[in-house]
């Protein structure tokens, strides 16, 4: 307990320094901020073309649809400001012998390695995601106090599936020194979780499931706030990332075990 504390300070202290650092170049902060609002309406026009044709889709409408660009906003901003940045500071870590000085410290290695580095210019996604969310609610029927609650747990267990899939990219590195492919690769599996995961059918809607699991990130929060869940729908999810944590941190340590020091 006293090690998670630790821990959870450590990683705060790193977020504030991040935020400060991101502020003291606000002209950048601020055109950052327009471009990225520019890039993801492009992202939904796709889709805004597509219900300017028809009314459902794998029955799913617009205003349901909207709500799962919105979480795939936050999934987007979540990946780009966290898990990515710290994938390369990963791999540089461990090619440099810097994990030894990580490895040292009174907090978990694993938390440290995997989110010690926040992008905060990276996280304006998030404003797109409140924009749209907005507007899908506004029109569409108001979700009850339940609803809501499964949505947000749904999220959560969804981002905490796709960090340890990037922690298994962190774990590759230790063997393989350039993971740029792996970056890639994921950044093109996640892309299609803008879309209704009932848009896909089969290995395909398998695969954004229980493998890069991007539809428990956007589609299952979605269906709770439609009232669309059901215990099928949370079993997966709880299933999903439970494999996740557990296998990711076997791979962790069996990593550590595997580990030789680059200054040694």
């Amino acid at each position: 307990m006293l090690e998670l504390r630790r821990t959870i300070g450590a990683l705060v202290a790193l977020l504030r320094v991040s935020v400060a650092t991101a502020m003291q170049y606000r002209s950048n902060f601020v055109f950052g901020l327009a471009t990225a609002l520019l890039v993801d309406a492009m992202r939904v026009a796709p889709l805004l073309l597509v219900y300017g044709h028809r009314e459902q889709v794998a029955g799913w409408d617009l205003p349901h649809a909207l709500l799962v660009v919105a979480f795939f906003f936050l999934l987007f901003g979540v990946q780009a400001a966290v898990l990515e940045p710290n994938l390369g500071e990963a791999v540089q870590a461990i090619r440099s012998g810097a994990l030894d000085l990580i490895l040292m410290k009174p907090v978990d290695a694993q938390l440290l390695v995997s989110l010690r580095k926040v992008d905060a210019a990276s996280l304006f996604p998030v404003v797109s995601a409140a924009v749209v969310g907005a507007v899908a609610l506004a029109m569409s029927e108001v979700p009850g106090p339940l609803d809501v609650v499964l949505a947000a747990a749904l999220f959560v267990s969804g981002v905490v599936s796709l960090y340890c899939l990037w922690l298994l990219a962190i774990c590759v590195s230790f063997w393989f020194v350039r993971v740029d492919n792996l970056r890639f690769l994921l950044w093109s599996a996640t892309d299609a979780g803008r879309w209704p995961i009932d848009v896909f059918r089969g290995p395909v809607r398998w695969i954004l499931t229980a493998i890069v699991p991007v539809a428990l990130i956007t589609s299952f929060p979605a269906q709770a706030l439609r009232g669309a869940w059901d215990v099928e729908l949370l079993g997966t999810s709880a299933a999903v990332s439970a494999a996740f944590l557990l296998g990711s941190r076997w791979a962790w340590r069996r990593s550590l075990a595997a580990y030789a020091s680059a200054s040694s």
